[in-house]
């Protein structure tokens, strides 16, 4: 591992930390993939599940959270467009790196809305390949999240919106993420 993957791990656990995990939250990571996330959330303090619609990397993300023994995290093979869960369910919700794979982005923001509860804080991700800061801005604000992103850095190949549901962002610490963005 070298010392920038050293240095993105540990600014990715400062902003997992920051974003004020509590007892018992239920977590939902929207297109988890091989489950990389997981392993960065140390100590689940309540349930964390992961969707994926990809068989292939569900296995992966089986696989890791065995080799990690990681304890109450659990996979659902399903589309992001169609959750399978009931509405307000979860209180940290994230979607890394999930957009530039979904072909009608409102729905999506709008499964991830539906499912996460009303305080609750979403993690958004869009790849700069894929969209201008712009274009991510314009379809967060179509979907009626209120948003913010992290400050624009070079070696970072994603924009990072930090958002919640409804008129109010009181759920959003925004001084606490742009301590992040700068650390």
């Amino acid at each position: 591992m070298s010392c920038m993957d050293t240095s993105r791990t540990k600014r990715l656990r400062k902003a997992l930390y920051c974003l004020g995990f509590k007892p018992f939250e239920t977590i939902l990571d929207v297109g988890c993939g091989a489950g990389l996330l997981f392993k960065h959330i140390v100590d689940p303090i309540g349930v964390i599940v992961g969707v994926d619609i990809a068989r292939e990397l569900l296995n992966i993300a089986k696989k890791l959270i065995k080799n990690s023994r990681l304890n109450e995290v659990f996979l659902v093979r399903a589309d992001a467009d169609f959750l399978p869960f009931r509405d307000g369910v979860f209180d940290k919700v994230f979607a890394i790196t999930l957009l530039q794979n979904m072909s009608i982005y409102l729905l999506t923001f709008n499964e991830i809305a539906r499912v996460a509860k009303d305080d609750s804080v979403i993690v958004i991700t869009g790849l700069k390949k894929t969209f201008s800061r712009k274009s991510l801005s314009d379809a967060l604000r179509r979907a009626h999240l209120n948003f913010f992103l992290l400050d624009d850095e070079e070696d970072i190949k994603c924009y990072i919106a930090i958002c919640s549901k409804g008129t109010s962002s009181k759920n959003i610490n925004k001084r606490e993420v742009e301590m992040i963005a700068r650390w």
